[in-house]
């Protein structure tokens, strides 16, 4: 049950940078009176600090007066994250506490790899009672499977969405099983990627993108010229594999199994036949 005394929280999807995929839904929470929050990555950071402030600015919109950062550092200290989330949600929970909503700017989908939701989390641990709508957007890697015309899944074809960061040894085993792979954040492990793509002969089949949707994207299409260079944080792969080996599919419908002690089918069938007769 929700508490009327408090404002919504909502999670605004942005796209990943380009202006032009906000989604009419969010354009409307983002014209509301609703507060602006979004996020940063330290303290004291102003707002040409900010991913998602930046995809709104280039929109035209104009940012309002009162619109406030909320620090999300980029850490592994577990001590450091808690005390910022901590500081994130308790504030985030004093603007609702005006009555007034909240709008969480989003970059790429709310639901896909983002602050969001652990926000919504850390707020309705403090308040079980605050509603929360999360607004849908276009993720990085579907703006970036559009932007180079490489589709992610056709027809029956399966698709794998995983961080980099998982590794080579899960990328190459995930690699028998789906017919494309997104790998996020690729930055890190590139060489070692490149490496193994050139193992199993898909070299030619992958692409890099950075920022997408930014003024600064740039697709790759010869990935093997990457070795050995320095990449944007922001940087995804998608890798398509023809040669994958698969299954036999299942297709069509179940057959109808018939009520017990029911007559199936084709014994009422033989059953109307014989009374014709």
């Amino acid at each position: 049950m929700t508490d009327p005394r408090y404002g919504r929280l909502i999670g605004a999807s942005l796209g990943p940078g380009d202006p032009g995929l906000i989604t009419r839904r969010a354009w409307a929470a983002l014209e509301s009176d609703a507060r602006w929050l979004y996020p940063v990555k330290k303290s004291g950071g102003g707002r040409g600090d900010s991913y998602a402030l930046a995809i709104v600015e280039r929109s035209g919109l104009p940012i309002p007066d009162d619109a406030e950062a909320l620090v999300f550092p980029m850490s592994r200290d577990a001590q450091v994250l808690a005390r910022a989330w901590a500081t994130a949600a308790a504030r985030t929970l004093d603007v609702l506490a005006s009555g007034r909503d909240a709008v969480f700017l989003v970059e790429g989908d709310a639901s896909t790899f983002a602050t969001f939701g652990h926000l919504a989390r850390a707020v309705r641990a403090l308040n079980p009672a605050i509603e929360v709508e999360t607004i849908a957007g276009v993720s990085s890697f579907a703006a970036a499977a559009a932007t180079t015309g490489v589709p992610l899944a056709e027809e029956d074809e399966t698709l794998a969405v995983i961080p980099a960061a998982y590794g080579v040894a899960v990328i190459d085993h995930l690699l028998d099983d789906f017919d494309t792979l997104v790998l996020l954040k690729v930055k890190p492990l590139i060489d070692e990627v490149l490496d193994l793509l050139a193992r199993r002969d898909l070299l030619a089949t992958s692409c890099l993108i950075e920022k997408v949707g930014t003024p600064e994207e740039r697709i790759i299409r010869d990935v093997a010229s990457l070795a050995g260079t320095t990449l944007p944080y922001l940087s995804l792969m998608l890798v398509r594999n023809p040669k994958r080996a698969r299954g036999e599919l299942r297709r069509g419908c179940r057959k109808r199994l018939a009520p017990a002690g029911a007559p199936d089918e084709a014994s009422t069938i033989t059953a109307t036949q014989e009374a014709a007769a």
